[in-house]
């Protein structure tokens, strides 16, 4: 069994000081992510942009990343993740600066899917490559970390991207996001190196290869996948959606939207190591997987769903604006609880392929979420019942993702049926 061979090793030496690094590796990636959100007002008066324009754009940045996800994800079964995501950062940091300059739409569009194409593969891959630093009872606090750099990338980039957007221009905000990615890779090219709990031949006798096909039809991974994809559909919503409504549908400063857009994020950063540190209690005390990760996990999307939906019902920008801080931000304990369950029961050798497509699948919503978002918008009589009409669809996929994840999620007992599957074929 995986998780025994694991086990008998310790956390080897210099494993945080690699956390770290790929902690700020996601801050990077989320600062990138929520640039064009942020400067959403300034560059659809600049390039006079329709509302449904805008969501295209923000809907542009997923449309290679899926498929990134999945090409990459199986690259990293077999090249060092340390390569992977240096040239990850590289593509982040190079695909910033066309925009420092006067530009089109469609020259802002192509760098968008240009940088998706670029992070697409980030989230699986770093965890990929942190689990070669713990082993499987340790992991959920480091994929905690891992996910607050999405938190973390916000709440640190706002201030400074909106003083240059407020004081400057929005131009300048890529330009500094293009030196900051260069930044990381000079510091992983002298720091980051490969972990050492990788699959050797004793493991791989004892972990015998699963095919594909069982892995990605058992049920904890479509469980994983639907509860992930409705969290997500919130998530991109919030990173181009949420200051152009609190600029437009609620009639606050550029200057203010911007650290109103950071409570989101503070709310979820809370929300999410809370989760990483309460499930690996849990584990300790020996409860099940199914009720530490997966409950754990699936429950704050129905509640956060539940209170999206209260948004059109109540009057006054704070009130809406602390509905749909908390309500997105309880999505965040899934991101925590699904890596490490689909990491259960995935063979070490397959493990990178198998949560790249996992976030390749949940990733989709991003394509879909801005795009349905401007369009409501756009054909709404007054923008504000748009907003309100797009947080209650999101509201109805909240709950039935985390329904489906209270359902589907079983990872306790998932690996002992898969290993029970006849023996695969040889290029299975």
């Amino acid at each position: 069994m995986q998780g025994k061979i694991m086990t008998t090793q310790p956390t080897p030496k210099g494993a945080w000081k690699i956390t770290f690094l790929l902690f700020l590796f996601m801050l990077v990636n989320f600062a990138d992510k929520i640039v064009v959100g942020l400067a959403g007002v300034p560059i659809m008066t600049e390039l006079q942009l329709q509302p449904e324009q805008f969501g295209l754009l923000g809907s542009s940045f997923f449309f290679l990343f899926s498929i990134s996800a999945i090409v990459v994800g199986f690259i990293v079964n077999r090249i060092a993740t340390r390569w992977v995501l240096l040239a990850l950062a590289v593509i982040w940091a190079l695909a910033q600066f066309p925009m420092v300059g006067s530009v089109s739409f469609t020259t802002l569009l192509i760098c968008r899917v240009i940088l998706g194409a670029g992070e697409g593969p980030a989230f699986s891959v770093a965890v990929h490559s942190v689990y070669k630093w713990f082993p499987d009872e340790k992991r959920t606090l480091p994929t905690a970390i891992l996910s607050q750099g999405s938190a973390f990338g916000v709440i640190l980039a706002v201030p400074a991207l909106n003083w240059l957007i407020v004081n400057h221009s929005w131009h300048y905000a890529f330009g500094a996001l293009g030196v900051v990615g260069l930044m990381w890779v000079a510091a992983w090219l002298a720091l980051g190196k490969e972990g050492p709990l990788v699959q050797t031949a004793a493991m791989a006798i004892a972990d015998p290869r699963v095919p594909y096909s069982h892995l990605l039809t058992s049920r904890t991974f479509i469980g994983c996948c639907a509860a992930t994809f409705g969290a997500y559909w919130a998530l991109s919503l919030g990173l181009t959606w949420f200051t152009p409504f609190i600029v437009k549908g609620l009639g606050f400063s550029q200057q203010d939207a911007g650290w109103i857009s950071i409570l989101p994020w503070v709310f979820g950063a809370t929300i999410v190591l809370l989760t990483g540190w309460i499930s690996q209690v849990m584990m300790a005390r020996g409860v099940s997987t199914r009720s530490a990760r997966g409950i754990l996990g699936s429950t704050p999307l129905i509640v956060g769903g539940l209170i999206l939906a209260m948004m059109p019902y109540v009057h006054g920008a704070g009130l809406q604006i602390a509905l749909l801080v908390t309500g997105s931000g309880l999505c965040g304990s899934i991101y925590v609880v699904c890596p490490p369950m689909l990491g259960e029961f995935t063979p070490v050798s397959q493990r990178g392929a198998v949560i790249a497509i996992y976030g390749a699948i949940f990733t989709l919503a991003g394509i879909v979420a801005p795009f349905v978002m401007g369009s409501v918008i756009q054909r709404a009589t007054v923008p504000h019942d748009g907003y309100m009409t797009g947080f209650t669809i999101n509201a109805v996929i909240m709950i039935a993702s985390g329904l489906l994840g209270l359902l589907l999620l079983w990872p306790n007992t998932e690996r002992a049926r898969l290993i029970a599957q006849p023996p695969q074929a040889k290029f299975a």
